[in-house]
């Protein structure tokens, strides 16, 4: 069993940056693959950027392509998104997300554990 929590979210204006950490319990964090999802009101969670257990291999969205950095520390059992010029487009509740294998799925339902969310709010 993994527990994920986020956190770091909040409100902000359009340009600004935020950093989302997500810590996990255990000690088998180093075996996950790790992502982060967003879902708007009245939108689909979508994948937004993932990251490979050893940190080699990354993955965004094109929506996030060159404003958006996810990374990882093993060794903290912690993920993490550095989002830089924030859109009112980015406005959701981002979710972090585990799965037992090389990659994260774009299939929400695929992926293992959740964490429980932390709202973003960019203003314009």
């Amino acid at each position: 069993q993994v527990q994920l929590v986020e956190s770091g979210g909040g409100l902000v204006q359009a340009g600004d940056s935020l950093r989302l950490s997500c810590t996990a319990s255990g000690r088998t964090f180093s075996s996950y693959a790790m992502g982060w999802f967003r879902q708007a009101p009245g939108k689909e969670r979508e994948l937004v950027a993932g990251i490979s257990t050893g940190g080699g291999t990354t993955y965004y969205a094109d929506s996030v392509k060159g404003r958006f950095t996810i990374s990882r520390d093993n060794a903290k059992n912690t993920v993490y998104l550095q989002m830089n010029s924030l859109k009112p487009d980015d406005t959701a509740v981002y979710y972090c997300a585990a799965r037992r294998s090389s990659a994260v799925s774009t299939i929400p339902p695929m992926n293992d554990y959740w964490g429980q969310g932390t709202q973003v709010t960019v203003s314009s």
